[in-house]
């Protein structure tokens, strides 16, 4: 592969940095700010607006979709250090340019495997920034790394399909614009194991929805990306033409959704270390313990210097990744992804804690994003698929060569 980006990269990245240096950074102490100031933890914030119509009208939007139609028509290759730059203000930046989680996979979804009623009714809405979405897969009464387990229900009743079951950490859905959900329940689970599975929406305002409460992460409400819902569906009657795809390809439709979700995540991560690094840097470059700055203290010197390293590592393996997803495809580079999956949360988490502790009691204060970062990154170690899973699985392949 080419390790040089191209030149539509390349003015996308100037156009992004110019961007995040005039309005984004600014804009996290405005961000906090009317956070503090509002009584929903979860309200949408002004700053956002003024964000989205700025970066729109730069030509930054969508980008995440490599859709022409609907998107930016970038590759993930292209993507992959625009998603990294957004990553350095993980709250503000890919909301703005309408390439936040979790309407990023929604959107791929319907674009994907929608009808083109379910594009007009709530594809359009999400491109234009008008709404947001929710994805409703995991559950708290099982467990929800294996994706075959959830216990939700769709049946079918005459022209409408009836849910009941009960959603957690359902991401988005505490967002006062979000409109539909994407659920993912069981059809027939008397079917094959990874057929028993089926996907549909469902508008909020459908009787029987109860957003029961928002779900914190480490203390935060994560207001800012939406939140995260704990969601009773109650005898939820639904139109049979909502239904996305058809009965059995729930699995097949979130397999689809997870590996372009899991590159994103990893993107930004990239970027989420790189923030943590700059910060240790300065923070190193301006305090000084024991007759001497922190930027001389061998064991400061030892953490900056591994931080690098990893950095450039992770990286390298997200640029290859993409490159697989684009040449080969999702399946190809299954391995890879499961790979970063597994890597760059650990090495992010890893840089932003030596951030941490070169700040001492500041690096857990709201003055500094350290905190807010890390709870985000290890976060990103059980969401998309934990660990553990990603590493059985990336085993079993290995030892298939073998066998």
């Amino acid at each position: 592969m080419d390790f040089a980006y191209d030149a539509k990269t390349v003015e996308l990245q100037e156009k992004l940095l110019q961007f995040m240096d005039e309005f984004v950074y600014p804009a996290e102490a405005t961000l906090e700010e009317e956070v503090a100031a509002a009584t929903d933890p979860w309200a949408r914030t002004p700053v956002m607006e003024v964000l989205k119509a700025e970066a729109r009208k730069r030509g930054l939007w969508n980008l995440f979709l490599p859709d022409a139609e609907h998107g930016g028509g970038l590759t993930n290759l292209q993507y992959a250090p625009l998603a990294e730059i957004t990553g350095r203000s993980p709250h503000l930046a890919p909301e703005a340019l309408n390439c936040a989680a979790p309407d990023t996979g929604n959107m791929e979804v319907l674009a994907m495997f929608g009808t083109e009623q379910q594009k007009k009714q709530w594809l359009q809405p999400l491109l234009d920034g008008e709404i947001r979405s929710a994805f409703c897969m995991t559950e708290p009464d099982v467990a929800s790394s294996d994706a075959t387990n959830i216990s939700t229900r769709i049946e079918r009743d005459g022209d409408h399909y009836v849910i009941n079951g009960r959603k957690w950490y359902a991401s988005g859905a505490m967002a006062p614009n979000c409109a539909i959900f994407i659920v993912m329940g069981k059809t027939d689970p008397t079917a094959e194991r990874h057929r028993q599975q089926s996907q549909i929406l469902v508008p909020r305002d459908t009787p029987g929805v109860n957003v029961v409460r928002g779900m914190h992460v480490f203390g935060y409400p994560d207001g800012t990306h939406g939140g995260h819902a704990e969601i009773v569906f109650d005898n939820v009657r639904v139109p049979a033409e909502n239904l996305i795809a058809g009965e059995g390809e729930g699995f097949a439709i979130a397999q689809a959704r997870l590996g372009p979700g899991r590159i994103h995540h990893c993107m930004r991560l990239i970027g989420m270390a790189e923030r943590g690094l700059e910060l240790m840097c300065k923070r190193a470059q301006s305090r000084v313990a024991f007759g001497k700055p922190l930027a001389a203290q061998g064991v400061v010197q030892e953490w900056i210097a591994e931080s690098r390293v990893r950095i450039e590592q992770a990286r390298l393996l997200v640029l290859k990744t993409a490159w697989l997803m684009d040449t080969v495809g999702n399946k190809g580079a299954h391995t890879e992804i499961q790979a970063i999956k597994i890597a760059v949360p650990a090495m992010t988490e890893w840089v932003l804690d030596k951030a941490i502790q070169a700040h001492g009691a500041g690096g857990v204060s709201q003055d500094t994003p350290l905190a807010d970062l890390w709870a985000g990154t290890r976060t990103l170690r059980l969401a998309d698929g934990p660990d553990e899973v990603h590493r059985m699985s990336l085993a079993k392949r290995e030892l298939k060569k073998y066998s």
